[in-house]
């Protein structure tokens, strides 16, 4: 199926419209996001390069097995690592250690120095992340919304050009962009700056897979049907990934673009458990 013309591109992809409950949630992010920096040994606003906004928080877990990088999103323009720390608790207790990035935004960078920045947090990890308890010999990244979008674009990424063959154990991309073209139509887009040119080279659909590592393609049941669409797309573009056994996207009932992200705050949630089995 491909991208609805018009004004419906609009209507699909301006999420705080399509759901305005955000706040709520946003709210609830926050608030979990403060009593797990409280409860969690961690050690916030490491910085992983030069960009004003360069910075990751680390949350140890003991003998871990493993470690995550988790990308926020925003549509590339919004939100604060600060708001994300949820999702730790639930992974440092499964033995996995985790990062959560903050990047510099749109409009102050292009989507491609956004990427580059996240290129630059995986190889910080490896060079550092042991010293502060975050292992990268096997490293997922994952993340939500423009984060999803990312997450996939790591995948597309040569790391053996880079010095880092094996850079990425996995990758998970919850309620992600993988498709960008419809995003030349929507009024946001003078944030984004996106050309048609642009779009195309930062579409993971159209890049080609670097390295066969399990993909968790995951979306809301009651996202907009372009969200959806977008995570059938990647999903059939990378048959290599195909993780676990499934036949699509993981599909979560009964949750939209940002009650779906909550549930990675429940260890015993079908997001979590299906991220611990990537991990």
């Amino acid at each position: 199926m491909s991208a609805p013309p018009g004004a419906t591109v609009e209507r699909e992809y301006n999420l705080r419209l399509a759901f305005p409950d955000h706040p709520q949630w946003f709210a609830r992010w926050a608030d979990d996001s403060a009593a797990a920096r409280l409860h969690l040994a961690g050690r916030l606003d490491l910085r992983y390069g030069s960009g004003p906004k360069q910075t990751l928080d680390v949350f140890p877990s003991e003998n871990a097995r493993g470690a995550l990088l988790f990308i926020h999103g925003g549509y590339w323009r919004a939100l604060d690592k600060s708001e994300h720390s949820f999702v730790a608790p639930p992974l440092v207790a499964q033995g996995i250690s985790v990062a959560v990035i903050n990047y510099d935004l749109c409009p102050q960078v292009r989507i491609g120095d956004i990427v580059e920045q996240c290129r630059e947090a995986v190889a910080w990890l490896h060079r550092e992340g042991a010293r502060f308890g975050v292992p990268a010999q096997r490293l997922v990244v994952a993340g939500h919304s423009a984060g999803g979008h990312l997450a996939a674009m790591l995948l597309a990424t040569d790391w053996r050009a880079r010095g880092l063959p094996g850079a990425v154990a996995g990758a998970v991309a919850i309620s992600g962009v993988f498709d960008l073209e419809p995003l030349l139509q929507v009024s946001f887009n003078t944030d984004l700056q996106l050309d048609a040119a642009q779009a195309r080279a930062m579409s993971p659909i159209h890049l080609e897979l670097r390295d066969p590592v399990p993909l968790l393609v995951a979306v809301g049941a009651d996202e907009t049907g372009e969200f959806i669409r977008q995570s059938g797309a990647l999903w059939a573009r990378w048959p290599a990934c195909h993780h676990a056994g499934r036949d699509g996207p993981l599909l979560i009932a009964a949750r939209h673009h940002f009650s779906v992200l909550s549930d990675l705050g429940d260890p015993n949630s079908v997001l979590s458990r299906a991220i611990y089995s990537v991990c």
